[in-house]
């Protein structure tokens, strides 16, 4: 899923990278792999140290367990970064944090929420200060009909659907996904 998801990434942007939580051994040729800055912080601490880390005023995020990452749809998203903090896809009634730009004036309200344990990223977008896009269903669904951009793979049964798609699909049919 790592290297699907890292050539995916790799055909959308110049500079790429990995975010750990802990010292799990992580080879990606010519990726750097980053610990978490604030260990111990869940998904929140991640997207920080990616923010804090980057070379770029927005990052985009992409969680390791979504395997059908599709390169248009992040382009997209990418194309409504200007004049936002965060732009979240909104799937089947779920934001998708884990799959989401985000600018680097989210950084100091990440700070304190992690200081006072608050490690919801549902917080961090309600912040009266960070312009956050939504981006509907509606949008994306001219771009990935059935969605499969937003799958997780959480559960072996979620996997054994991965390795379905994959199968049934083809490997050229998943490039274009």
């Amino acid at each position: 899923m790592l290297e699907r998801s890292l050539t995916v990434l790799r055909e959308v942007f110049q500079h790429v990278s990995i975010v750990i939580a802990d010292e799990l051994p992580v080879v990606a040729a010519g990726i750097p792999v980053w610990r978490d800055l604030i260990p111990h912080r869940g998904s929140l601490g991640g997207i920080y140290t990616g923010i804090r880390l980057a070379q770029t005023p927005h990052v985009f995020v992409g969680a390791c367990d979504m395997p059908f990452l599709n390169p248009e749809v992040i382009r997209y998203l990418v194309s409504l970064k200007d004049g936002m903090d965060i732009v979240m896809p909104h799937w089947e009634k779920n934001p998708h944090p884990t799959h989401a730009i985000y600018g680097r004036p989210c950084v100091p309200i990440m700070e304190e929420m992690m200081q006072s344990g608050q490690l919801s990223i549902r917080g961090l977008v309600q912040a009266r200060t960070l312009r956050v896009r939504w981006v509907e269903q509606g949008e994306l669904s001219q771009i990935d009909p059935e969605g499969w951009s937003f799958f997780n793979v959480n559960t072996p049964e979620d996997l054994e659907q991965a390795r379905q798609r994959v199968r049934g699909v083809g490997k050229e049919s998943m490039r274009e996904n």
